[in-house]
């Protein structure tokens, strides 16, 4: 059998055990005190998410936060490759940590120096704000126009139903170059829409439009209507013609 003594091999290979150990404790140990960092640092910026950077005599440091939770802790020394003392992949080399630990007190005296450049900064603001004024009567004045909107094509549509005898269809005219459409399903208004298909909806299963537009184009909605009953009146004399 051979042995490593007769392959020249007498040669003793050391444990890393206890510099790896000696890693992950300190690993942990910045870990739970970057973590009060970025906890403080999400109740500030009071996002989801974020990070923060500081500058040290050594290099920059960068705190990520997520839900409060500490991300990563990622340190660019002025000189020398990026280290991560704190990530969510591999613990970091041992020599890179301890070049990173060295200036690791910089970074929270940094971090304190910020928090403190900050205290202050609201004093003097008032929490005494105007009161809003309500939209109370314009809401009203609004919804009362578009009553009387809908109501009048509510009984558009059911006359053009019970002439049409389709359970869906629309009725459309061209009203001062605009093309004003309403579409009625079983007799009810499903919606009343003016501009074509990007246009505004006056009526609809959805949201009410603005008091500014209900203004612009509730004159112009008497064209509408003025064209329908046009539109009534041709039919009539079209009827008054046949025989049967």
């Amino acid at each position: 059998m051979t042995t490593h003594a007769d392959l020249g091999l007498d040669l003793d290979v050391r444990d890393a055990d206890a510099i790896a150990d000696r890693r992950d404790e300190l690993v942990a140990a910045v870990r739970d005190h970057a973590g009060t960092i970025a906890y403080q640092l999400a109740r500030l910026q009071g996002g989801e998410y974020g990070r923060q950077e500081l500058s040290t005599a050594g290099g920059a440091w960068t705190v990520k936060h997520e839900a409060g939770e500490l991300e990563f802790l990622l340190f660019s020394p002025k000189s020398g490759s990026d280290v991560y003392v704190i990530s969510t992949k591999q613990p970091p080399d041992p020599g890179d940590l301890a070049d990173a630990l060295g200036d690791y007190p910089n970074m929270v005296t940094a971090w304190n120096e910020y928090i403190s450049s900050l205290s202050g900064v609201l004093d003097g603001v008032s929490a005494e704000f105007p009161e809003p004024t309500s939209t109370d009567d314009v809401v009203a004045e609004r919804d009362r126009v578009l009553g009387a909107i809908r109501e009048a094509c509510t009984v558009m549509a059911g006359e053009i139903h019970r002439y049409e005898g389709d359970d869906y269809g629309t009725y459309t005219a061209r009203v001062d170059g605009d093309r004003w459409e309403l579409k009625w399903d079983e007799g009810a208004v499903s919606y009343l829409r003016v501009g074509g298909s990007g246009g505004l909806y006056l009526l609809s299963q959805y949201g009410a439009p603005s008091a500014a537009d209900v203004r612009e184009y509730a004159e112009p909605f008497r064209g509408f209507v003025a064209a329908y009953n046009e539109f009534v009146e041709e039919l009539e004399s079209d009827l008054a013609t046949v025989e049967l």
